[in-house]
């Protein structure tokens, strides 16, 4: 019994001093609107809107732009008429709620004579669908198209994800 209490008066003032935070420690809480939005008319007007997918072009997002704010999701093609490219992009359109649920930001690339920062970075050939983590870590690469279904249970695994919805130390 007295070591009970002894446990708990030492544990006491380490949970209360664990919880306080100087002003200007430099620790900024996570923003979701400092993730840039797509820039077309249709989600300009409709930011607000959960069913609205944020997706852009390669030229207009940086990678450090979402470094520990979205996880992107690049899709990488030869050409804007690829069939793989124009599936793949009509399926994460069909359902966007799960993938605005785990901050996911699409990123297109469908000429490969620009050049972008993704395609140096990620090397892609022919159509190749890249899943990101928050931290710009490339996770997954997959040669064919992925539903929604199938990037949201991979994006489920991840391990900042599973530290996000608080299951990282359960089997």
């Amino acid at each position: 019994m007295k070591l009970n209490r002894l446990i708990f008066l030492a544990v006491v003032p380490l949970v209360a001093a664990m919880g306080s935070r100087p002003e200007g420690d430099g620790h900024q809480p996570y923003v979701r609107s400092e993730v840039p939005a797509a820039r077309s008319e249709s989600s300009a007007t409709d930011r607000g809107n959960p069913r609205e997918l944020r997706i852009l072009p390669a030229a207009e997002a940086d990678p450090q732009d979402f470094m520990w704010q979205a996880r992107p999701v690049v899709v990488f093609a030869d050409s804007a008429s690829d069939p793989a490219f124009t599936d793949q992009i009509a399926m994460l359109e069909r359902d966007p709620t799960a993938l605005n649920l785990r901050d996911v930001v699409v990123i297109t690339d469908s000429d490969p004579a620009a050049a972008s920062v993704w395609r140096r970075q990620l090397r892609p050939e022919g159509f190749s669908l890249v899943l990101m983590d928050k931290d710009g870590q490339v996770k997954q690469r997959k040669p064919a198209p992925w539903s929604v279904r199938e990037i949201s249970r991979a994006i489920d695994k991840f391990p900042l994800r599973l530290q996000e919805i608080g299951r990282a130390g359960l089997p």
